[in-house]
């Protein structure tokens, strides 16, 4: 009898090596890194290419012509200071308005929680959808802002189409959107601060702004760096909140990246130019992150060594 049971409650059905167990956990993230690098070298293969898909017939190789034409080119520069300056301006914009946020909330109460669930409902809304919502806000005949803004004396506010003020619409949008993310990761690092330097402070009379520029900010530094770094790879390749305001106008004035790169594909059809702004993108992103990564790791290593 007791061998029949102990036959019956052994473990039975298919059974993986410990040798062979690594590679089969490891190929959900080998699936994935195949399907990045296969369009990745797609693109950079059409960098190099004179490729419009008006004319694939005149396919061939140009040997970065692409790239060097850039160089000469008016509008790739205007491109590129437009990029670096809405990702420059709303992830400084965001990261002061998320921390100034983060502070207020950093006391944990039912009245805190409840605000900061309730200031990521932005954060779950569409960037495009968003950007729909704020153009007809922004509407000159019946948006709400442009009536508020009239009542201020800001009389037939052009908002986003215009040239002067295309570019703080589009901040504005941005800001409304992408600040929760910033102050919900401050806020999940100023209550992961330990208490006794703030305990000690308080016993000895030390002032407020001292507290915060010589302990708070310093130990919230590592969180600051991540936040900004995430916000700014995202800012610099916008998309969808510019093109959905002002697909990319007006004229020139909000040609991102991003942008540039969709109109060079659909409307222009040139698919080599269109890859290779790309793939500049692509190396700017790549050069800011390692930049910052470098940056995250030193200041770990300096925690390390005084702890």
């Amino acid at each position: 009898m007791t061998a029949v049971v102990s036959h019956r409650l052994k473990p039975s059905g298919f059974r993986i090596s410990k040798r062979v167990l690594p590679y089969v956990l490891s190929l959900p993230a080998l699936l994935v890194c195949i399907g990045i690098l296969i369009p990745f070298l797609t693109s950079v293969v059409y960098s190099f290419q004179r490729y419009r898909l008006s004319q694939p017939w005149a396919r061939q190789f140009n040997w970065g012509d692409n790239y060097i034409s850039f160089f000469t080119d008016p509008k790739f520069w205007n491109t590129l200071k437009v990029s670096l300056l809405y990702a420059g301006t709303t992830v400084v914009l965001e990261l002061l308005l998320g921390l100034a946020i983060a502070l207020l909330l950093q006391k944990r109460s039912t009245l805190n929680n409840f605000i900061s669930i309730m200031l990521l409902m932005p954060l779950m809304t569409a960037p495009a959808l968003a950007a729909l919502m704020w153009k007809l806000m922004t509407n000159p005949g019946f948006g709400v802002l442009s009536y508020l803004a009239s009542l201020i004396g800001l009389q037939d506010f052009r908002w986003a189409s215009s040239p002067s003020t295309a570019l703080l619409t589009v901040v504005l949008v941005d800001i409304w959107v992408y600040t929760p993310f910033i102050m919900i990761l401050l806020l999940a690092g100023l209550r992961s601060l330990p208490t006794q330097p703030f305990e000690a402070a308080a016993l000895d009379g030390v002032p407020r702004s001292f507290v915060f520029f010589r302990i708070t900010l310093p130990m919230l530094t590592p969180y600051i760096l991540t936040a900004t770094l995430f916000r700014l790879l995202d800012s610099i390749q916008q998309f969808d909140i510019i093109y959905a305001m002002t697909q990319g106008g007006p004229g020139d004035t909000l040609t991102v990246f991003q942008v540039e790169a969709y109109l060079n594909f659909f409307q222009s059809t040139n698919v080599g130019r269109s890859a290779a702004l790309m793939i500049i993108l692509w190396a700017i992103t790549y050069f800011l992150s390692n930049i910052f990564i470098k940056n995250w790791l030193r200041l770990r290593e300096r925690a390390r060594g005084q702890a």
